[in-house]
């Protein structure tokens, strides 16, 4: 599955003054997500969209009939929509209507279902805004000895006594600006916590959502959410939870709990990180798989999401096409799913200073901003760059669903038998295969910054794993239409030369820089 991350606060906006006011800047709305965007979604092969900020939130705006909240509490003039005010409401800056904001959103769910996909919110188990007291008692929360001193430069007159523990578990009343200071941390130690985060999940699942991303699972028992999905699946069993897992020897635990998919932040998403970087080998993503077992069909694979860098910002790769080796191996490796943060399939940069959130190649979650090639998007003037680089998101999603080898097909590392050569560098190209129902594909992801022609070897092994007798494959695979291919040889061995007493076939391939070349082996 493919979804696509949304941050419906900023997706729709077209004004962005750095550090703007809600009258200022405005922001997106549920009624910008149109059937027309959502078409558009489509052609991205998109499955379920996750719609961030959905739920009403800390934030400095004043809405009438909606009570203010304390502007030194707030980070950012919007606020973060993980500074949960009220469960039971949608943020009120996403309504056209005030008045009528609920079924603003119950429209724009009934919009996304009738264009052939799901619905996906944010729950955040783990905290709520700090003056979030209305449907919470004391015992939700863990109270410290004495008052809360908040940091001096807040400039803050709230007043907290006692001080409750905050959302990031500073379990004393001083934290610093750099924690999470707008938020107090649940106590799941206390059985009614339980019960009124369940009734916060059937109340989203009556407005039709159809999946929950749940935040910082790692903060809260694996018990709970067992418990939570047994009841909620006893009357919706196709509901979907993803887990934000970060620590890999977590991943077991949260699986075991129910949620669908984890996110594979600390495994794939750090080592293709660290390769495009030049700080790990591309031969790394062999452990990484290897690791995982039999949960790589349950991980969430990403580049980009409301917490990490643009892959094509200055911090990362530099630009949208730079990162298509390390999209192709998310897509393409395995049946994994696939998260796209808004704008990065046109290789939105995030090279603004919006605010709060200052120059760091994010796109603000804390301001009242927008997205510029979001923006050229919707305005239907993209650059030449961004077209290209949408092209091939569209083209490569196209494949990774649509395409039998690539969407249910078994995969074969070809690392092991592809070491360090005149004619493979392991530490700049990662191979590998797929197959299903006796077809196979090779690829190889080039993360150089050249082209390069390599020579990969593929073992007998490869293609009795696939069930394909490779004693009957021809000796030339012609390649025209095949993405980068060039003069591609494919001939049977009787020793390769890379491996002494290794015997197979090698395949010629040429690749582009930062560039991917996949091959089919199995004529």
């Amino acid at each position: 599955m493919i979804i696509y991350q949304l941050l419906l606060r900023v997706f729709g906006n077209r004004t962005c003054v750095p550090g703007g006011s809600y009258a200022q800047n405005g922001s997106g709305k549920f009624n910008d997500i149109t059937d027309e965007v959502l078409l558009k979604l489509k052609k991205l092969s998109v499955g379920a969209v996750w719609y961030t900020g959905v739920v009403s939130h800390a934030t400095r705006t004043h809405f009438r009939t909606v009570p203010d909240c304390d502007p030194s509490l707030v980070k950012g003039e919007a606020g973060s929509p993980y500074a949960i005010r009220n469960w039971f409401d949608v943020d009120p800056a996403l309504a056209v209507n005030l008045d009528n904001r609920m079924a603003e959103f119950e429209a724009l769910v009934e919009r996304t279902h009738r264009a052939g996909m799901k619905v996906i919110i944010d729950f955040v188990p783990n905290h709520v805004f700090r003056q979030y007291h209305s449907y919470f008692t004391p015992e939700n929360f863990f109270p410290l000895d004495g008052p809360l001193h908040l940091p001096e430069s807040l400039h803050s007159s709230y007043v907290e006594n006692p001080a409750l523990a905050t959302g990031n578990n500073v379990f004393h009343a001083w934290p610093t600006v750099n924690d999470w200071y707008d938020t107090v941390k649940l106590n799941y130690d206390h059985r009614g916590t339980w019960s009124k985060m369940l009734s916060v999940l059937k109340f989203w699942v009556g407005k039709g959502v159809d999946g929950f991303r749940c935040d910082m699972v790692e903060l809260v028992p694996a018990d709970f959410f067992e418990w939570a999905f047994r009841a909620l699946r006893a009357e919706h069993p196709g509901l979907m939870f993803i887990a934000e897992v970060y620590g890999k020897e977590n991943y077991r635990r949260y699986a075991d709990a129910g949620f669908d998919l984890l996110y594979d932040k600390s495994g794939f998403y750090d080592a293709l990180r660290d390769i495009v970087a030049g700080r790990r080998p591309a031969s790394c993503l062999t452990h990484e798989w290897q690791f995982l077992g039999d949960l790589q069909p349950r991980m969430l694979n990403f580049l980009e999401n409301h917490d990490e860098q643009r892959v094509a910002s200055d911090f990362f790769a530099g630009s949208g096409k730079a990162a298509f080796p390390a999209l192709a191996v998310s897509l393409l490796f395995n049946t994994a799913s696939f998260l796209l943060y808004f704008g990065q399939e046109f290789g939105e940069r995030g090279m603004e200073s919006e605010g709060f959130s200052g120059l760091d190649g994010r796109t603000s979650i804390f301001d009242y901003c927008s997205v510029p090639s979001v923006r050229r998007f919707l305005a239907g003037h993209l650059t030449v760059e961004e077209s290209v680089v949408y092209k091939e998101y569209c083209r490569l999603l196209r494949i990774a669903t649509a395409d039998a080898i690539f969407s249910k097909g078994k995969t074969f590392d070809l690392m092991y038998v592809n070491p360090a050569s005149d004619r493979f560098d392991p530490t700049r190209q990662f191979a590998w295969m797929r197959g299903y129902a006796g077809s196979a594909m090779a690829i190889v992801a080039n993360f150089a910054d050249h082209p390069v022609d390599v020579d990969v070897l593929i073992p007998p092994e490869a293609f009795e794993f696939f069930g394909i007798n490779d004693a009957s494959l021809r000796s030339d695979i012609p390649s025209p239409s095949q993405k980068n291919a060039r003069s591609t040889d494919y001939h049977p061995l009787r020793s390769a030369g890379v491996m002494p007493g290794l015997t197979g076939h090698l395949v010629h391939f040429h690749v582009a820089a930062h560039d991917y070349t996949r091959i089919d082996v199995s004529k």
